[in-house]
C-alpha cells in the first residue's frame, strides 16, 4: 500500500501547464500590442527573443519543479524562486539595477542567481537542500547589496529587501515541504 504524505499528490504532473505556458505567451504579446498604441514601447526582434528565452526558461524550470515533488509547498517554493530569478533578470536586462543595463556592476546580480543555481543540485533538489540554497541566495543578495553601497555604486536596499524576502519565502516553503517529508505522516 502506498502512503501519501499530507499535501502531496501521487501525480507529479502539472495541472496548471496550459495556464503557465499560455500566460507566458500572453505576456510575450503585451509589448507587441502596446507597440501598436504608443511609441514608449519599442521592442525589436532581439528583445522578443530574449524575453521568449526568459519566459521559456522560467516555465521549463517550474515544470522541472513539479516533477521533483508533488508537495504543494515544494512547488510553491520552486515557483517563488523561479519568479524571483525571472524578475531580477528582467529588471537587470531591461533597465539595470545599478545605473543602467550597461553598468558592469549589474553582473553581480547574475552571480546571486548563480549561487542558487549551484546550491540547488548540491542539495540534490530535496526540500531541505532547496531551503539551504535559498538561504545562500538571500545571503548572496545581502553581500552584493552591501558591496554596492560600500563601493559607492549606489543604494539598492529597497529592491534588495524585496528579493531577500522572496528568497526567504521560498526557503520557508521548502522547509515546510521538508517537515512533511520528515514526519513520515
Amino acid at each position: 500500500m502506498t502512503h501519501i504524505h499530507p499535501g502531496t499528490s501521487t501525480r507529479r504532473g502539472n495541472a496548471f501547464r496550459p495556464y503557465l505556458w499560455g500566460g507566458a505567451a500572453l505576456l510575450l504579446c503585451v509589448p507587441l500590442i502596446a507597440m501598436q498604441f504608443t511609441d514608449e514601447v519599442n521592442w525589436d526582434l532581439f528583445d522578443f527573443i530574449v524575453m521568449g528565452i526568459l519566459l521559456g526558461g522560467a516555465c521549463g524550470a517550474y515544470e522541472l519543479g513539479t516533477r521533483l515533488s508533488g508537495h504543494w509547498a515544494y512547488r510553491g517554493g520552486f515557483a517563488v524562486a523561479i519568479l524571483g530569478g525571472f524578475l531580477m533578470t528582467w529588471i537587470n536586462l531591461a533597465v539595470g539595477i545599478v545605473g543602467n543595463e550597461k553598468n558592469p556592476v549589474n553582473l553581480l546580480f547574475f552571480a546571486i542567481l548563480l549561487v542558487g543555481a549551484i546550491a540547488a543540485p548540491l542539495g540534490r533538489f530535496r526540500a531541505r537542500g532547496m531551503a539551504r540554497a535559498m538561504y545562500a541566495t538571500a545571503i548572496a543578495q545581502g553581500l552584493v547589496t552591501a558591496y554596492i553601497a560600500i563601493a559607492g555604486y549606489g543604494y539598492t536596499f529597497v529592491l534588495a529587501g524585496f528579493f531577500i524576502a522572496v528568497w526567504l519565502c521560498a526557503a520557508h516553503l521548502f522547509l515546510r515541504a521538508g517537515e512533511d517529508e520528515g514526519t513520515g505522516a
